[in-house]
Parts: structure tokens; C-alpha cells; sequence
């Protein structure tokens, strides 16, 4: 039997134990903050603006509120699609959302100085356990020294090298490209589908190979893939790439 398979199971026969302890408050029904929550944080909200601010004039790619809100939302989806409980999806969206605020400070070891602010920012707002959670996956969302450490971890990793488009392209000609801007600028469509029944997770990409060969997508990428690849066995699921319509991983 697959672990995800069990996990099923496990909470399907495990549902009026849990509704019972629920209602003693010994085991929280939802996560103790909302996304919408931390969207609203005026404090947060300006990090993440300064972020991409200084992303910006590093000459990186997009990471401001769009990559933010949409790696928050694909999270939320993997584990809500893996049948995951309300509250680890919505912890999920929170970590999504929040992972790359370490970038208001420096590009150099933000996953692990964004989880510190999140801890001097929510710490007394949060669930002490779901900003354990919500610190860890933010601490390990990049390929350089993290790990899929649970499912909100992998769901965020998977959420987050998923964003490969035109949209986070800043520069507007295009002989200012360089390799990572021609393979951002060079997919038109990305798309992350769960297949719970099947056991798979698949980044599909259309990439106008005009622009950029499918290769210089793996040259920039291979490590992002290889974390995405260990991230779906977190979740017991097969990690897949399939690139205009044919399967390359």
C-alpha cells in the first residue's frame, strides 16, 4: 500500500477521533492564521515590495507580489489536491505566499533570514507549531541548502520553481537577455497538475523554442528539478516534466 494511499485511509478512519478531539480543542481544525490574514499585514506587505524592489536592481527576475500570491495559491492546491487536511494546505499558501521575503535584506541566504522575520513578525499572532511549519518551509524553499522536510516544505519548493514565464521578465528588449531571462521569456505557458489518483505531479511548459532551446531550461534548472523531483517523494507522488506536449522527465 502507497503512503499516500494509507495517509487516506488513515484519515478517513481516523475522522470522528479527530472531530472528538476537536472539539475538546486538544487538535486545531484550521491553521491559526489565514492567508488573507498575512496578505493584510501592512508590515509584511512592505517587505516583500523592498524585495523585489532589490531583486530588482540585482537584475533579477520578478519576485514581488505576483510570484508571491501565485506560489501561495499553487501550495494551497498540491495539498489540498493530495487530499492534505485545511490546515496544512492553508499553512501551505501562508509559507507560499511569505518565502521569498528574506530578499528585503539579501539574495545570500534569504530562505533562513526570511524565516527569522516571519518569526519577529507572526510570532505572536501564530499557533507556535504552525509557525514552526510555516519557518521550516520558508528556511528550505532553495536548492542551494534545502530539503523537502514535510509536506508544506514540498509543496512550497514544488510551488515555487514552478513560476517559470514571460511575466517575470523586467527587461523589455530583448537583446538585454540573458540566460535566465531568454528561458523565463521563452515559456509562454507553465502549468503544475497534481494527478492524485496517479500518483504524479507534472510542471507542463510551453516554451518557444525560437527564443530558447528546451535545453537551456535544463541548464539553468537541473538542480530545481532534482529538488522538485524530492519534493513529490515527500508527498509520495512522481515528479514529471513535460515540455511542449512530450514527457522529458
Amino acid at each position: 500500500m502507497s503512503d499516500r494511499r494509507a495517509r487516506r485511509e488513515a484519515a478517513e478512519s481516523g475522522a470522528e477521533r479527530d472531530a472528538a478531539s476537536r472539539r475538546e480543542g486538544a487538535v486545531p481544525d484550521e491553521a491559526s492564521i489565514t492567508l488573507e490574514e498575512v496578505q493584510e499585514h501592512p508590515v509584511l506587505s512592505a517587505f516583500i515590495a523592498q524585495a523585489d524592489r532589490q531583486m530588482d536592481g540585482m537584475g533579477f527576475t520578478e519576485h514581488g507580489f505576483r510570484h508571491a500570491k501565485l506560489t501561495g495559491r499553487i501550495a494551497y492546491n498540491v495539498l489540498d489536491r493530495l487530499a492534505y487536511d485545511a490546515r496544512t494546505s492553508t499553512l501551505g499558501s501562508v509559507a507560499g505566499y511569505l518565502h521569498d521575503i528574506g530578499n528585503c535584506i539579501s539574495r545570500t541566504d534569504h530562505g533562513q533570514t526570511g524565516a527569522l522575520l516571519i518569526n519577529q513578525m507572526l510570532g505572536d499572532r501564530i499557533d507556535a507549531a504552525d509557525l514552526a511549519v510555516v519557518m521550516g518551509a520558508i528556511g528550505n524553499h532553495e536548492e542551494e541548502y534545502g530539503h523537502a522536510v514535510g509536506p508544506v516544505a514540498a509543496a512550497v519548493i514544488l510551488a515555487d520553481k514552478s513560476d517559470v514565464h514571460r511575466s517575470r521578465v523586467r527587461k523589455a528588449d530583448q537583446i538585454e537577455f540573458d540566460i535566465h531571462d531568454r528561458v523565463n521569456y521563452a515559456v509562454e505557458e507553465s502549468f503544475l497538475r497534481v494527478d492524485a489518483d496517479a500518483g504524479t505531479i507534472t510542471l507542463e511548459l510551453t516554451i518557444d523554442t525560437s527564443i530558447s532551446h528546451v535545453m537551456e531550461y535544463f541548464e539553468i534548472f537541473l538542480a530545481r528539478m532534482a529538488m522538485c523531483r524530492r519534493a513529490a517523494e515527500e508527498l509520495d507522488c512522481r515528479f514529471r516534466v513535460v515540455i511542449n506536449e512530450t514527457e522529458v522527465l
